[in-house]
């Protein structure tokens, strides 16, 4: 029996590839509307500050995080699609494609004595990147607070953000910090000449805290000399872990001197260290700061995609993975509000028609005449508890697209979308800017829905839930199955 399980043919809940082609399509069509649209809600802001003079000074605050967190990093991505090779070249990649830090560090061992390595070797594993701790990043930077634990900027190699990240703050200014991030590296992948790595790093020293060159974001700064960070993570991890084998590969890349994504200036000499870790004992806490993954038998004839899922989720290089992004958090809150801003409108401009309607007079046909006072309120709250109906449709959609359900974060961008074009039109034919009191506001909410739901990061996390939802019917189906079996077998 075994052996025709083992054999049988992927289910239908295996995706089909024409759908996720349209999907592709179409998330690289909102990609790009999304960038056109931050580009116009940035010239009306700019327009909205020079035109009202001092008044509005305040908007060129706007206007700057307009460009340096939406616009420029939005055409960076696109940018860099056609001119960044896809593989490696021993350097990471930013979120916009930007050529980031050097990959200057090869290690073995499992997940578990990597973290019990670092620890060990005096260094704190940095929290994920999220709207708490970049909040209190941004505090502690600008009070000198230590914060020993202060999250570190995606970077992405093999197509992936890093695994963990382990840092050193220097005398508690979070402002000036050691840090390395760890990348689990592909099955059966070699380095080039044929070396072998399960894990690669880029370690840098972050010197001080200014605005990237490329983006205009507030950032930290990295040191130039990369080569005295990547022998200060080494010399650190030998002294600490005995049982550990260091080697090096001199020469593995020519030397070169280049920028990071930040426009910050690098060196190295192009060797590459070997950390060997498999040999030393795990400890309790790096147990505990590895990856929590099930130890749950696969059914035997769980789909292809099934297996496919659980060997990733059981790879300790997929801790962080399917991660709700930041953008999800921003689009969520700001539907909340333009749904609660559109519900106060429509009840404010109803409110005032109803007033209106009260002293019509309406003539009959028989001649007789009835004031429509008595139909007024009737109207009304018609009116309004579709208002409410809508919005609270709105609501769930936000929920919807929250929980990771790719189809909400479709319509989510649709209807932005729409409301967008609709003022763009009107925008084109009577060539009135769009202002404060002609609906900037409303316009800004749609823009910044369409924009934050067609990032890659929101397009990653919903397709990847979705995935492990297909998964785990699938899986369901496959344990049903073996159990019906089993029973009748009994």
């Amino acid at each position: 029996m075994s052996a025709s399980v083992s054999t049988a043919e992927p289910s239908p809940a295996v995706p089909r590839r024409p759908r996720r082609s349209i999907m592709a399509f179409l998330d690289t069509i909102y990609f790009f509307l999304g960038a056109i649209a931050a580009g116009w809600l940035a010239y009306l802001v700019l327009t909205e500050s020079v035109s009202n003079g001092l008044q509005y000074i305040w908007f060129l605050l706007i206007f700057w995080l307009l460009l340096a967190y939406l616009l420029l990093p939005r055409i960076h991505s696109m940018l860099t699609l056609i001119y960044v090779p896809d593989y490696f070249i021993g350097r990471a990649r930013t979120n916009e494609g930007l050529l980031g830090d050097p990959v200057n560090l090869a290690l073995f061992g499992s997940e578990a004595q990597l973290h019990t390595a670092m620890l060990a070797a005096g260094w704190h594993r940095a929290d994920d990147v999220g709207f708490r701790s970049s909040l209190r990043i941004v505090t502690s930077t600008l009070f000198r607070r230590s914060y020993s634990d202060a999250p570190v900027s995606p970077l992405y190699l093999f197509g992936n953000m890093q695994d963990f990240t382990y840092q050193q703050e220097v005398a508690g200014n979070p402002a000036k910090r050691h840090h390395v991030r760890f990348w689990k590296t592909p099955g059966d992948w070699l380095l080039p000449g044929g070396y072998e790595a399960e894990w690669m790093a880029a370690g840098t020293y972050d010197r001080n805290v200014g605005l990237s060159l490329f983006t205009l974001q507030v950032t930290h700064r990295i040191e130039k000399e990369t080569d005295k960070e990547r022998d200060h993570i080494v010399s650190t991890l030998r002294e600490a872990n005995p049982d550990g084998r260091f080697s090096v590969i001199k020469n593995f890349s020519t030397g070169y001197h280049s920028v990071n994504g930040g426009g910050d200036a690098i060196t190295t000499d192009g060797d590459l260290p070997i950390i060997d870790l498999s040999a030393v004992p795990v400890s309790a806490e790096g147990v505990e700061q590895a990856a929590e993954v099930t130890d749950a038998p696969i059914p035997a004839d769980a789909t292809r995609l099934g297996r496919v899922v659980l060997d990733t989720a059981r790879n300790s290089g997929s801790s962080n993975r399917v991660k709700r992004p930041i953008s999800i958090y921003i689009s969520f809150l700001i539907m909340v509000i333009r749904g609660v801003v559109g519900l106060t409108t429509v009840i404010a401009i109803f409110a005032g028609w109803a007033d209106s309607v009260k002293s019509i007079v309406v003539d009959l046909p028989s001649g007789n005449t009835v004031e429509s006072a008595q139909f007024a309120d009737l109207v009304l709250w018609i009116v309004v508890g579709f208002a409410i109906a809508a919005v609270v449709g709105y609501f769930l959609l936000a929920q919807l697209m929250f929980l990771g359900y790719n189809w909400a974060r479709f319509t989510a961008m649709t209807l932005s979308l729409f409301a967008v074009a609709i003022v763009a039109i009107d925008f084109v034919q009577t060539r009135v800017n769009v202002t404060l009191a002609t609906g900037l506001i409303n316009l800004s909410f749609d823009i910044l829905v369409l924009f934050a739901l067609s990032s890659s990061d929101a397009r990653v996390f919903s397709s990847e839930r979705r995935e492990r939802r297909r998964a785990r019917r699938a899986l369901a189906r496959a344990s049903r199955s073996v159990n019906a079996r089993e029973a009748l077998a009994a």
